[in-house]
């Protein structure tokens, strides 16, 4: 047989004795208590016990023994039979102040599973109970009294079943008091809401003595804690409801949808209970009353109020009408609706903002429909990935968990919070579309960043609709730009003295890396629009640097090549010496002297010119924003000048992240020194040598 090894170093103490270092080795917790208590002139071993000194005080048992770490201090105190027994005296006792110190202790030990098991073999929770349904407990006394009935009970050890009907409505009638003590209401709630879980039976009988109303009303107070036990017991009522009575039927003698419906759904509370339902309804392509829901849409973004022939366009209106609309299927919309999430709700939301907020409706959608250059936000598409998003940041559709300490405030100062936050979500998703100029590719990238804007509004508690907007007002893109690039450097420990001065010495290198690939880019060249007459066939032209860096050639094209263009077909050239300097955006020439270019955005951003000797310009117009950074960086890295664009700027943070990375791999867990260490004294004589024989 092999023993396994047990030597923890410990610390012993006890209130009238001085502390003691010892050894506790294999020997049982009994055969060591009893040296212990030897040690100190104590008799009857089996009356004492050792705990934690620190933190929840718990009893050490042979299972728990184990846990112990080198260095504990522990208490020597009296064992756990013997505190109940003396505290079960005590809390019967005549004596207020001593009842009260007794349920007090009580509270505070009862988290502990030695101790519970011992008080509840001793008739514990019965006392308890008895003490609560006589009403002669009030203040104080009774949240102590309540709080040690619920962690006992907590411990699963007596079934709740046994708990009687009087004792239910003892603590029902607390939570229906109009002015009750916040910590016996918070406490009854919790013990209801464990009852209505733990029992089938209980649920019917807390079900007849709860009334909605109550805790409505409790749902507008300003205590939080209050607001969160009251919501977790509606979700237990709704969790424990059958099936037929969650729908239409009763909870207790009273409907549903009579009581609740008008309330709950109104408050936005049971963590979107009904909100769930419609989530997980698909749409019937078929259902002519829900295609109304769609038809509707689409008049009041482009018919009007009283326009008479709205019913008359024919079906191939109607389909441009869905299109405009941003609807994936432009045929029958209906069938963008049949998954689930979101379902049915997302048609919900987008009716809501079309009826209730209906100018921000028209003009999101006709803004968008109206471009043609391709960075138009889809309405319907953002809309149900909207819908989607808010449901699984909010967690909608999943039980309640304990653990989540997630709490929103703002949803209890609406009558409609969800579709008003869903109204200001799709407004913000839409300017974030803008901000980033996006196109249909980007779509995913701009659901993320939305979802980051979202997210780290709500973590700052808005306690209103109005305090949401202020918040993601101030979480635009380059906001949302600046804190990842904030936080990735904190993350990294990237503001030390040696990390920054590391990241000094990487920069040039990775710039230098940086101009290389942009040069290089050059050589292999890119092809150009002419600008001109949309009337006439579309030119091209091809630019290409000079494999030395000296030249810039370039030349007509008949056609867009597939490959790179060979330096024989371009006859024209520029000897790089001769280039003065390169001009952006409006202070290009062929964007002054077209005003129709002038006035479109997105050509005004891809335009960029060479100014040469004597006086000449060589004009573009990139195909895309990648381009454009790739050739001007690569000219000013010609002339010698900083790379400012945002591809530099990007490519800059991401290499000096990955390299600096590389560099501290054989650093991970080690903490390192804020400044160098101290270089030694020389030392007194160099007449030193190594013997080798």
């Amino acid at each position: 047989e092999i023993m396994c090894g047990f030597n923890v170093k410990i610390s012993c103490m006890q209130n009238t004795k001085v502390p003691q270092l010892a050894d506790l080795i294999d020997s049982a917790i009994k055969h060591f208590l009893s040296a212990f208590v030897s040690s100190w002139s104590l008799s009857g071993s089996e009356q004492f016990a050792l705990r934690y000194a620190d933190g929840p005080q718990l009893y050490i048992t042979e299972q728990s023994r184990g846990d112990i770490k080198n260095g504990t201090i522990l208490r020597l105190a009296i064992s756990p039979a013997r505190a109940a027994r003396q505290l079960l005296e005590r809390i019967q006792s005549h004596g207020i102040d001593a009842r009260l110190e007794a349920l007090k202790e009580l509270a505070k030990l009862s988290a502990d599973p030695t101790f519970a098991a011992e008080f509840i073999n001793m008739e514990g929770i019965g006392t308890l109970a008895r003490l609560v349904e006589s009403g002669t407990h009030f203040g104080e006394m009774l949240a102590f009294t309540l709080t040690a009935f619920l962690e006992l009970m907590d411990h699963g050890i007596v079934s709740w079943d046994l708990i009687s009907l009087s004792f239910i409505k003892q603590i029902a009638g607390y939570v229906n008091q109009p002015m009750v003590d916040v910590s016996i209401l918070q406490r009854s709630l919790a013990i209801l809401e464990s009852m209505v879980l733990n029992s089938h039976s209980l649920y019917h009988r807390v079900a007849q003595e709860i009334t909605v109303g109550q805790l409505i009303g409790h749902l507008q107070v300003s205590n939080q804690e209050i607001q969160t036990y009251a919501i977790a017991l509606i979700n237990a009522l709704f969790l424990k409801a059958p099936e037929d009575r969650r729908q239409v039927g009763a909870l207790g003698n009273r409907p549903i949808k009579a009581e609740m419906a008008h309330q709950l759904y109104v408050l936005q509370v049971l963590t979107f209970n009904l909100l769930e339902e419609r989530m997980m309804t698909k749409m019937d392509p078929n259902d002519q009353a829900q295609r109304d829901i769609i038809f509707e849409l689409r008049r009041i973004a482009f018919d009007g109020e009283n326009d008479p022939t709205g019913t008359e366009k024919r079906k191939a209106m109607y389909t441009k009408d869905y299109k405009m609309l941003g609807f994936t299927n432009h045929v029958n919309p209906a069938m963008d609706f049949t998954q689930t999430p979101p379902g049915m709700l997302a048609l919900d939301n987008m009716l809501y903002l079309a009826k209730v907020h209906q100018d921000t409706y028209i003009r999101i959608v006709l803004e968008n429909s109206s471009r043609e250059d391709k960075h138009e936000c889809p309405f319907g598409r953002c809309a149900i990935e909207l819908t989607r998003m808010l449901c699984e940041i909010l967690q909608v559709g999943e039980l309640p968990n304990e653990g989540c300490n997630d709490y929103h405030p703002m949803f209890f100062t609406h009558d409609r919070a969800w579709e008003e936050f869903f109204c200001v979500c799709i407004q913000l998703l839409n300017k974030t579309w803008k901000e980033m100029r996006a196109t249909a590719e980007d779509f995913n990238k701009v659901m993320q960043v939305v979802r980051e804007q979202i997210t780290r509004a709500l973590a700052m508690k808005p306690s209103s609709i109005d305090q949401l907007k202020t918040k993601l007002r101030g979480l635009n893109y380059s906001e949302i730009l600046r804190l990842r690039q904030s936080e990735r450097m904190s993350q990294d420990d990237f503001q030390s003295p040696p990390i920054i001065e590391l990241r000094e010495r990487i920069q040039p290198e990775i710039l230098e890396l940086i101009k290389q690939q942009r040069l290089n880019r050059l050589c292999e060249g890119s092809c150009f629009r002419k600008l001109g007459n949309r009337r006439r066939q579309e030119k091209f032209w091809f630019c290409r640097l000079s494999l030395n860096h000296k030249v810039l050639h370039y030349g007509d094209l008949d056609e867009s090549p597939q490959g790179e263009v060979p330096f024989e077909l371009l006859s024209d050239k520029i000897p790089v010496s001769d280039i003065k300097s390169v001009v952006t955006g409006k202070d290009c020439p062929h964007m002054k002297e077209k005003s129709a270019l002038k006035q479109n955005k997105e050509v005004l951003e891809l335009a960029f010119s060479v100014l040469y000797d004597p006086d000449e310009t060589l004009n573009f117009v990139a195909p895309n924003k990648y381009e454009y950074c790739i050739w001007t960086d690569g000219l000013c890295a010609l002339l010698g000048r900083e790379m400012g664009s945002d591809l530099t700027r990007s490519d800059l943070d991401t290499l000096i992240s990955m390299e600096m990375k590389l560099r501290l791999l054989d650093l991970e867990n080690i903490t390192i020194p804020e400044a160098p260490p101290p270089v030694p004294k020389e030392p007194s004589s160099y007449n030193f040598t190594y013997n080798y024989s």
